[in-house]
């Protein structure tokens, strides 16, 4: 006997579970766009303003007493609850940017001095850029409990990283990088540093990029009209 000891078949798993991330930043974000949300005005909103936080609220908790701790539990209950959560979120994202163009194009009373109106499209604007943040991250490889185990050979989103770690071993996305990704794609209305390879990326960045040209063009425009 050489003394040395095989590996168990529960160290693979171990290491594997290692690379579950922290849950607090993706709920920081949710929380965070929920309160930009509840203070955006009324006809901004697409429901009261007690609402959309109450549902996400609860959605966020749920999936809090699910996987407490670092994202690493593989559950088809949990990854529904978390599409469910980003969903709701881009629902909202999505209306409050539809009626805050109308009001642009219309007069509303967002549009009547300047400061309101940075003021409401900033936020609108920030919105996107963390529903979009999180939908990278939720959609990303089949969500970030199946990125804590394994990486596709192919995955949706290319980071620099995967290029230097090919075998996928070393290196996982995390949510802060999903958040530089919707931020540079929002800002530069293109992919910087992430390529998206899946036709869902694609398009999901496509949705994304238009959408942050509307509010950033037609608020910027507006205000300098409402300025001059």
């Amino acid at each position: 006997m050489s003394g040395q000891q095989t590996p168990g078949p529960t160290e693979a798993p171990e290491r594997q579970s290692s690379f579950g991330e922290p849950r607090w930043p993706m709920a920081g974000a949710v929380v965070v766009s929920m309160l930009l949300t509840a203070f955006l005005p009324d006809d901004l909103r697409l429901a009261p303003r007690w609402v959309f936080p109450a549902v996400e609220g609860l959605l966020l908790l749920a999936l809090i007493a699910g996987d407490p701790g670092r994202i690493s539990r593989r559950s088809n209950a949990l990854r529904g609850v978390s599409i469910a959560l980003v969903s709701g979120l881009a629902t909202s994202t999505v209306w409050s940017t539809v009626r805050l163009v109308d009001d642009i194009i219309h007069g509303g009373k967002e549009t009547n001095s300047a400061s309101s109106l940075l003021q409401s499209g900033g936020t609108v604007w920030v919105c996107t850029v963390l529903t979009f943040s999180l939908l990278y991250f939720e959609l990303d490889s089949g969500g970030p409990a199946a990125r804590a185990h394994h990486m596709p050979p192919t995955p949706a989103l290319a980071f620099p990283q995967q290029l230097t770690h090919p075998d996928g071993t070393d290196w996982r996305p995390r949510y802060v990088d999903y958040l530089y990704l919707g931020l540079t794609n929002a800002t530069a209305f293109s992919p910087t540093d992430v390529m998206p390879l899946a036709p869902w990326a694609k398009i999901t960045m496509s949705i994304q990029s238009l959408l942050s040209l509307l509010i950033l063009g037609l608020v910027i425009a507006r205000a300098v009209n409402v300025l001059a």
